[in-house]
């Protein structure tokens, strides 16, 4: 029985792309094992219990420091294991980084200027 969406064709057995003509095929170009994404979601979930306990201690202005690294942590195995940005070149690597630290600028400026007024 023939799939509809995609009328029998499938990404292996796609003709001439750039993938295949640089000698990797578009199915293993991001073959991830599962055992890899079982420690990355059990790393979330870790983080995510470290959040909420690190929430209910009294650490006054480190508390918003320590909730946004783990965040940071969190938001980073995201990126680069689910949404494979490990595998893509490096322009793309260096882009994600500037686009992070600059929001991490403007957020760092904000919260300087609550804590001084």
């Amino acid at each position: 029985m023939e799939d509809s969406q995609n009328n029998g064709t499938s990404p292996c057995k796609a003709p001439e792309t750039e993938a295949h003509l640089s000698g990797t095929s578009p199915c293993e170009a991001h073959q991830v094992k599962y055992k890899t994404f079982f420690i990355t979601w059990l790393s979330l979930l870790i983080l995510t219990g470290l959040t909420i306990w690190v929430s209910g201690l009294e650490l006054g202005n480190f508390s918003t420091f320590a909730a946004m690294t783990i965040a940071t942590v969190k938001a980073s195995l995201v990126l680069f294991i689910f949404m494979h940005l490990r595998y893509e070149p490096p322009i793309f690597r260096i882009m994600s980084f500037v686009t992070i630290l600059t929001l991490t600028v403007i957020v760092l400026l904000t919260f300087t200027d609550v804590w001084f007024r």
